[in-house]
Order: structure tokens, then sequence, then C-alpha cells
């Protein structure tokens, strides 16, 4: 060897030794037979020569035990040391100060294109001890890709408080395959951190955990909190994990670290808990020890003790659950002494007092005030519920808990407590953390002479008594439904005096009902307004399962000598009251389902609608007939009775998301005809409300599986109240106004009522829907809105609505008709029918076929005319010359008489005979004779005669004798 060589040689030793921790080992991927090589691979780019050779792996189904990871350089697994664990076979994440490796964040737009929203910052944050989504209208995802050697699984805890969240956690694989839309959904939260629980399979694995907030009121919906993410499948670990701050590992091999019990301490790494000093404090699974402050009045609640043997309690005061303060630093109050003795307050309706002070349920068939039992008389039956308003001890079937909008490191528990004559929130660790009562019971049933109504809307009833005082932003949220998060019923914000709510249940899902108080939506760890409070007097829930009666319902009886057996009364009959004798209600009425005793349970139908079978809803069956202007208007709506959606005009949120209020609508029909309905599909509820009216509110997306989110969905008409023209019924106003009449023809308005009652809706909603007739639209669902409510309704309680459709015209009779009559054509005219223009009808009667009749053409009457004026004229021609001729003579016999007058003036001439003889030839005649015309010689053959017989004559004068003679 020369010295060349030996140089190269000790360089190269020189390096491996110097760079042996700049590299680090891995596995090849594996081949067919399951087999790998190890290899070096540098961590620095510029690593000199001189790794380690390739050497062969392990098999691929090689593993490792919980505890335990595996050593690259001598390919055995080793247990992880004190202070550390590991899974074995997987990766966790518990820690989330920043975003691990590998996690990837990011938010987009669901706008659809319609507006751009800048959804840049809506990213999981990490808040330390869990990550936090975004609670803005933008789609955050958390994505996560791992390559799982064999099947595995992933599992993690989240708190999904708020039904205004779309939450889903899905995986894609190799193929690109995602999770079962249906599956994918996340429960909401029912009262603290949820586990999640998901197989893989093995290969290329990407995990996604979605959110969009959908909150379009002005609070912020609340963030969906992920903790504690662990994948198994991925055959090894190559290293142990450090035990987060507040928890430890004592031993070699752990799998879990522990966490640190209340009043201790530990950090990264730890393989025990540091107690804290005398003057601090800390709460299970802390990083840190706290100052213990002087205790304030904040810090202790007032409560009532239990009933002792004797009957007496007694008001004591309790401090808060963990103590964090101090008691014996300068400043610190003291707790309270307890107060004197006293009587204890009567049992809850339904209950008596046993032996040993403590309140009983009455048995079934019995009822009390809370003194004592009595049983039901003959003819009633136990009305069943639950009354509470004197709050002596928390009833069995409610709990307190408290929740923290950002978890604090103690955890409270007495959220709400007992003070005799109510139940009140006690003082909070945090101002933002919400105080929670929840009541749970496990069904609800009619009453026994209700139960064969299936009509009935209205299943139970709940009323309590509340009261707030703030001198913040508090509220106060009632929730109905399956669980504690599912349905936000009302709420209530700032000071509010003493009042009362009634909410109806109409389902037997609705189990639970749960009290949220928060003293304010701003998070601080100070605590300023812990003496604001929120107070519920009485509690009353109507025929709960398993309930207790403070009163007996008259029911009817099935014979006069029946038992105390309760049988339903007919339908359409009501109870008399006392006696238990069933009476016909009126034709066309409805039973109040509330108290079907007494007359006043009857209620009329509205105008132009009728009862159902079981008399429980008016209905109508989509016609109408109608007097207008003094003739019969008669009305088919049937072609409108389908279930009808439409929507108000797009609106904005702050951040430019786009949604619209959707409106579902069956007009009529029978008590068989299908219901508009309002689905909510943003949690796994599935939340559906059904009635003639409802309305939701979707957003147009693009969040995987669906086009349209829709969520808030209410009833606006769950009952048809009247059918009518008149422009105001039953107290609803149908806003005349907003439609100005178009034509002659009246508007026909169906009237509705909803019986929810919230905050603002005291009363309920209602609604009024105008059908207008309007031959020109063609659409059966041409729905506007007021100009000047877009969103339907002005108050939030009562909604309007026109519709416009030919459908809405009477139906066409013959009156609607129009005849015209063609002219004479070849002997040939027809007569055709038309409708009346403007057309203001539908469908009714149809147009007459076309009549064919014969007739006269014009070209034979204008002949027969000529003719007849031509022997017309000819006719007035001939009379015109013989009065012409008459006339002529008539002048000569004038001026003959004239003549003759002459010789003797002043005297008329004398007759010179009577008459002339027969066979006389009149000399005038004669002398005219050769002067008259062709027709006058004619005429002259007959002898004229005068009407009184004799002949006419002309009588000679003296001249006329004198020629004669000569």
């Amino acid at each position: 060897m020369n010295e060349t060589e030996r140089l190269f040689n000790a360089v190269v030793v020189v390096c491996f030794i110097i760079l042996q921790s700049d590299y680090h080992f891995e596995y090849t991927d594996c081949d067919v037979l399951g087999s790998r090589w190890r290899v070096a691979i540098p961590n620095k780019p510029e690593t000199c020569t001189g790794l380690p050779d390739p050497v062969k792996g392990t098999h691929c189904t090689f593993s490792c035990n919980d505890g335990e990871f595996l050593d690259m350089r001598t390919q055995e697994c080793q247990k992880c040391v004190a202070g550390t664990y590991s899974l074995g076979t997987g990766v966790a994440f518990d820690e989330w100060d920043t975003l691990p490796t590998g996690f990837i964040s990011h938010g987009i737009s669901i706008n659809s294109g319609y507006t751009h929203t800048n959804c840049s910052n809506s990213t999981w944050i990490p808040k330390g001890d869990y990550i936090a989504s975004n609670t803005d209208e933008c789609t955050s995802t958390l994505s996560y890709a791992v390559s799982l050697k064999k099947p595995g699984s992933v599992s993690f805890q989240y708190f999904y408080p708020d039904n205004h969240m779309f939450f889903e956690f899905y995986v894609q694989n190799d193929q690109c395959q995602s999770t079962e839309s249906q599956s994918r959904w996340m429960k909401i939260s029912e009262s603290d951190w949820d586990y999640h629980y998901v197989q893989l399979s093995s290969g290329n694995n990407v995990l996604y955990w979605r959110t969009t907030g959908f909150s379009l009121a002005a609070n912020t919906a609340k963030p969906v909190l992920l903790k504690n993410i662990a994948i198994s499948g991925v055959s090894y670990t190559s290293e142990c994990f450090h035990c987060k701050p507040g928890t430890y590992s004592d031993k070699p091999g752990a799998a879990r670290c522990i966490p640190c019990s209340a009043n201790s301490y530990s950090n990264k790494g730890a393989t025990a808990c540091q107690p804290c000093e005398a003057d601090k404090y800390s709460g299970i699974g802390s990083g840190t020890c706290l100052q213990r402050l002087p205790c304030k009045t904040t810090d202790y609640f007032y409560t009532h003790t239990p009933c002792d043997s004797s009957g007496q309690t007694q008001l004591m005061y309790k401090w808060i659950e963990p103590k964090i303060c101090s008691e014996t630093v300068e400043g610190a109050v003291q707790l309270p002494a307890s107060g004197e003795m006293m009587a204890c307050p009567p049992c809850n309706p339904g209950f008596f007092s046993s032996n040993t002070s403590t309140c009983e349920p009455c048995p079934h068939g019995f009822y009390s005030n809370g003194t004592e039992c009595s049983e039901c008389p003959a003819g009633t039956e136990p009305v069943v519920g639950f009354e509470y308003k004197w709050w002596n001890k928390m009833p069995s079937n409610m709990k307190s808990s408290v929740f923290s909008s950002e978890y604090s490191s103690t955890e409270r528990s007495t959220g709400w407590e007992v003070a005799g004559e109510y139940i009140y929130t006690t003082p909070s660790n945090q101002d933002s953390d919400y105080m929670m009562l929840t009541l749970t019971v496990p069904g609800y049933s009619l009453p026994h002479s209700l139960s064969e109504d299936n009509g009935r809307v209205q299943l139970s009833r709940i009323t309590f008594v509340f009261e707030t005082k703030c001198t913040a932003d508090c509220k106060l949220y009632f929730l109905a439904g399956q669980n504690e998060w599912s349905n936000i019923v009302e709420s209530w914000s700032g000071t509010m005096g003493k009042q009362s709510y009634s909410y109806l249940i109409k389902s037997n899902n609705t189990i639970s009902f749960t009290w949220g108080f928060q003293r304010t939506g701003i998070f601080s760890t100070k605590n300023e307004y812990s003496s604001d409070y929120a107070k519920i007097y009485s509690v009353h829930l109507t025929n709960v399962i398993g309930g207790v009666a403070s009163e007996c319902r008259q029911c009817a009886l099935a014979a006069v000598d029946s038992d105390s057996g309760c049988v339903p009364c007919p339908p359409g009959h009501y109870m008399l009251n006392g006696t238990g004798v069933c009476k016909s209600c009126p034709s066309n009425t409805i039973i109040r389902p509330e108290q079907p005793i007494g007359k006043q349970a009857c209620i009329p139908c509205g105008p132009n609608t009728y009862s159902n079978e079981g008399r429980s809803a008016c209905m109508s069956d989509c016609t109408l007939a109608l007097h207008h202007e003094g003739e019969m208007l008669n009305y088919d709506f049937s072609p409108l009775a389908n279930v009808t959606g439409f929507q108000s005009s797009p609106r904005f949120t702050s951040k430019g998301l786009q949604y619209f209020h959707h409106f579902s609508v069956a007009l009529c029909g029978t008590e068989n005809r299908a219901l508009a309905s309002c689905l909510e599909n943003v949690t796994e509820s599935k939340r559906d409300v059904k009635g003639y009216i409802c309305q939701a509110t979707v957003v147009p997306s693009e969040v995987r599986g669906q086009s349209v989110v829709s969520s808030q969905p209410f009833s606006i008409g769950e009952s048809l109240i009247g059918v009518t023209t008149d422009f105001k019924f039953d107290d609803i106003s149908s806003l005349d106004g907003n439609f100005p009449v178009e034509s002659e023809l009246p508007d026909v308005i169906f009237y509705y009522r909803s019986r929810e009652t919230t905050q603002a809706c005291k009363n309920g909603r209602s609604a009024s829907i105008r059908l207008r007739c309007d031959p020109t639209v063609t659409l059966k669902n041409h729905v506007s809105l007021p100009s000047n409510c877009s969103e339907g309704t002005c108050d939030g309680c009562s909604f309007h609505f026109l519709w416009r459709s030919q459908y809405a015209c009477p139906l066409c009779s013959e009156r609607n008709i129009k005849e015209i009559v063609s002219a004479c054509i070849q002997g040939i005219q027809r007569t055709t029918y038309v409708w009346q223009q403007p057309l203001r009808c539908t469908g009714g009667v149809s147009l007459p076929p076309q009549k064919i009749s014969a007739c006269v053409t014009l070209d034979f009457w204008l002949k027969c005319g000529v003719s007849i004026g031509t022997v017309a004229a000819i006719l007035l021609i001939t009379i015109s010359c013989y009065f012409w001729k008459r006339t002529r003579k008539l002048q000569y016999k004038y001026s003959k008489l004239m003549m003759t007058a002459g010789d003797k003036e002043c005297e008329l001439p004398a007759a010179d005979s009577c008459a002339i003889m027969e066979g006389e030839d009149a000399e005038d005649d004669l002398i005219y004779l050769s002067k008259k015309s062709f027709f006058t010689k004619i005429k002259s053959f007959s002898r004229e005669r005068t009407s009184d017989g004799f002949d006419s004559v002309p009588l000679k004068s003296s001249a006329a004798l004198e020629m004669e003679m000569n």
C-alpha cells in the first residue's frame, strides 16, 4: 500500500466517523416477494461518499408492538424509554402548537362562481391541545396523506356543537375512491368530545376533515375542534414520541401517556408529575400551575339542602368545584354561614311526601297537588306529565353541566343549582362558558280519550317560566331534539323580565330539552360578569310516559254501569264538563286538541273549507264557488295542488356568500295529499319540516356529494284556516297594497297559520297566498313576493305571496263564448264560436263546434230587387199619367164653368137638365174625342160610373148647344 492509498483510506475512515449522524436509514419499496432493502440516506446533499452499503431489510410483514420502535441500525424492535410512548404500528398527533408535518389546510369558496369570496385565510388553526376549524361561509379542509403497509385505522376526538356548521370526514384511496356519502356525515356532539373510528385499507390513503359555516345570522357559527388523531397500519415507527406537557410515562414501553392529576403538572417528556405549590392550582392534564387568587363572592354559590327526616331544610353556601381560589390570602372572602333551618316546601304536583320527608311519585291512576295522592274519580283519567315549581332537589331526569367554547385548564360541572323557588346559573370559570341544564324524558303518550285520534299535531307541550339579568351581551338558549345541540328553538338576549314560554312537541323523537346560558360570546380569561344569571321558576311538560298527574281529565264512559275505564268520544264529539257525556259538534267544525271538553272545544272551519274525517283539521278540495257581481264563478285549483317550490331573490352575507330563502307550498288537497317539505341537510339529524308552507335557507354549494345546502327549516303554515276574497281574515292581513288589483276579477286568498311560537312571533306564524287570474302565465309556479318585503315577510311572522296563473281563473262557461256568423257563400253560411277577449277563464265548458247552414245568396236578392223595382217604376209612371189626364179634364170643366158664369154676374149658371138620359151622347165627350190620347180613347169605350151607381155624364152648356144648332 503506497502513501496515496493510505491517505485515501484515512480520509474515508475520518469521513465515516465524522458524518455518521448526517444520514439515516430507510427501507425501499417492497417487491412482489415482500422483501426490501435498508439503505442509508444522507441528510445533506453535500455529504461525501462512504455511506454504508445497502443490506437486506426485514420482511414487509414485520411490525413492532405498542410501546416499541424499530431501531433501523439493528433492525430490531426496542422499547420506548420512560417519558416517551409509541403506537407500535401507528402515529399519533396530540400536540397542536403548530400544524404537524404532513398536514395541509386550505380554504375554498362554495359559491359556485356567483360571487368572488376570499377564503385564503379560512383554514384550520392549531390551538395547543386541539385544532379548530373556520367559522365563516368558506369551506375549510384539513388533509393528511399516509401510506399503510397493512390494513389499519384512524381515530380522533372531535367537538361539533353547532348545527350551523357542515362537517364531514372522508378518505380517498389509491383509486381516488371516497368514503360513501352517507357515512361521511359527522354527528352533532351531544355533550362533550366524541370519538370517531374508521378502518383503512393498505396502500395510500388521504384523510380529509372538511367544514363549512352556514351561520347567516349575526352570530358566528361555533368551530369544530379536533384532537388526538391516531393512525395505525404504518407497519412500524422508527422513533418514540415524547409525552406532551401535562402527561407522563413512568415505565419503558408505554403505548400512551398518563394525564397528571389536578393540582399537579409536568413538562414535555416527563416520567412523573410534580405537585403544585400551596398557593397554586392546576386542572387535570395541565402543564403549568396557576396562581390562586383571593376568593370572591363569585367563587361560591347558594343552594337548599334536601329535606331531612323532620321535614327541615336550610340555605347553604358551597365553593364551586374545583376550588381554584384561596381563603387565606389578604382580601379573600369567607364562605358565608348556612342559614337557619326552615320547613321544606311542598312536593311538586304529582308527588307526595313520604315518611322520610322525600318526595315520591303518586302511583298510576292517582293525582296530587304536592301534598297527598288521591284516586281519580270514575269517568276520569290522570293527566300525566312533569311539573316542577319547587326546587329543593335537582330532579332525577335533569342534569347540569358546563361547556367551554375555549377549553380551559379546569372543568367545572356545576352549571345550575336549585334554590327553593327557582333553579339558577352558578358563577362560571370563564364568562364565555355555557351553563347547561338538560331535561330528558323517555317519550310521550296521548291520554286514552285522545289516543285514537291520529290527526293530532300536538303530542305534548312544554311550558317554562324564566328570568335573566345581564350587564353584558348574555344569551339564554332553549334547545329541543334528540340531543342537546340538534335544534335551537329559541334564544333571548339581554335582561328579560319574568315571563312564560311554550313549545309544542310534535314528534316522539324530541326526548330532551336543554337550557344554555352564556354570559358573553367574547372569549376572555377574566371573570367580569359572574353576577349575571338566568333563573327558571317552573317547568311543565304534558303527556309524558312515566309521568305523574296533578289533575284528572273527564272522559267518556263506555256505558252507564261502566267502571272507571275511559273510552274516547266519537270523532266530531266533545265531552260535557263534569258528566263524561259526549255531544256532537256542529257540522263543519274541528275539535280543539288541547282541551276536548265543553262546547268551546268545537272550532268552526273557515270559509270554503271543510273538516276532515277525524275532525282534527280543516281542508280544501281545491274547488271554490263564488258569487261576484250577480254571477257565479266556479274555480278548480287542482293543477296548483302539487307541491311547488320557489325562491326569494339572492342575498349575500358579509363574506359574500350567496343564499336564498326557499319556500315549499302545498296549496290545497284532501287529507292524503302530499305535504310541503323543508329539509335540513347540513347535519346528520336531517330534520324535516312538513305542512302547507315551510321555509328553509339554501346555499348553492359545491360541497362534495350535494349541489345545495339547506338549513334552518321552519313551518309557516301547518293548518288551513280559510279561503276567501277578503283582504283580511282572522287578524291576518294579505297586504293588498303590495299587490294592486289588475282586473275586475277578484283574487282568491288562502290563509294559513302555524302554532309554533317564537320570541318574535308570540302568536305563531301566518301566511296568505293570493291567487290571481293571469291567462298569459304558462308556468305553474309564477309566485312573487311583496316588493317592499323581499323575503316574503316584513316582520318575520306574517308571510305574503302572489301566485299568478291561468289555473287561478274561474272555469269557463257559456257567458264567456262569443258567436261569429260568416257571409253566405254559394248558399252556405258558417257560425263559429270563440272566447270573449280578454280571456279570464280556464277549463270548464268547451267551445261548441262550428255550425253550417243553408242560405240564399246576395245575387238572387239583387235580381229580385231589380225586377220588383222595374215593375214598381212602370206602375208608378202609369198612375202618374192617369192622374195627369184626370187633372186636365177637371181643368176643362172648371174653365167651362168660368165662361158660363160670365153671362150673369153674381149668379151661378143654372143646370140645363138634371141628367143625361140613357142613349144620349155627351156633347163634351164628342168634342173632346177628337183631341183624346190613345189611352183616353181606350178608356172611353167603357162607361164611367160614380160611386152612387149612376153614369157620370158631362152637362151641356148653352154655348155648346148653340154650336150644335149651327
